[in-house]
């Protein structure tokens, strides 16, 4: 899949499924919905399984459709990074995950953490909102954010949960394989020059 055919199928659904929002009109409708079913199409590489899933996913969207907003958790000790193994696929992350409505985003972060790895945090630096695309992290049939919060430990005993098998605080020259969907070692090292210059402006984009 290449990712312009993933960006256009995107912004046909997201135009799709903002039209279904708004419109009123029954054949309107039908031709939002058919716009979305080619989106889908487009990603589906001929699998009618695949197309479904994406209808089913994408159809669970209500108003407006905008970025989805991801938080991930930088904390460092003697050097060393915190990284949790996600069950589901064996390989590692920065803590963090999907915002929630009625969430800020710190409080999102620091609720990650916790569920996550067992810690109780502070943010305490912003230290970098990426868009999704634009750094490594692989397709996604939907367009994100990630918001980097650097962490500081209040307290709490190092712990997995049913997403994740194992906490770990890793030196960042060896750097266990990553879920390069979640964060990459890149953004490890980048957040480790935040985590030792609290005045680096917060990186975008």
């Amino acid at each position: 899949m290449t990712d312009r055919r993933l960006e256009l199928a995107r912004r046909l659904h997201s135009l799709a499924r903002t039209g279904l929002h708004f419109c009123r009109d029954e054949y309107d409708r039908q031709r939002y919905a058919e716009i979305e079913g080619i989106a889908a199409e487009l990603l589906a590489g001929g699998s009618a399984a695949v197309r479904e899933s994406l209808l089913e996913m994408w159809g669970r969207e209500r108003g407006y459709v905008t970025p989805k907003i991801e938080v991930r958790a930088a904390i460092f000790r003697d050097g060393r990074v915190l990284l949790v193994r996600e069950a589901s696929e064996g390989r590692w992350t920065l803590p963090g995950g999907w915002v929630d409505v009625n969430e800020a985003p710190s409080q999102a972060v620091a609720k990650e953490v916790e569920q996550e790895a067992g810690l109780q945090v502070r943010p305490v630096k912003l230290a970098a909102v990426y868009d999704r695309d634009r750094h490594g992290h692989g397709p996604s049939p939907f367009h994100s954010w990630k918001v980097f919060f650097v962490c500081e430990v209040l307290g709490g005993e190092l712990r997995g949960s049913y997403e994740t098998d194992a906490v770990e605080f890793f030196p960042i020259d060896e750097l266990p394989e990553m879920s390069l969907g979640r964060s990459t070692p890149a953004q490890v090292r980048r957040m480790l020059e935040h985590w030792r210059e609290r005045d680096l402006p917060t990186d975008f984009d």
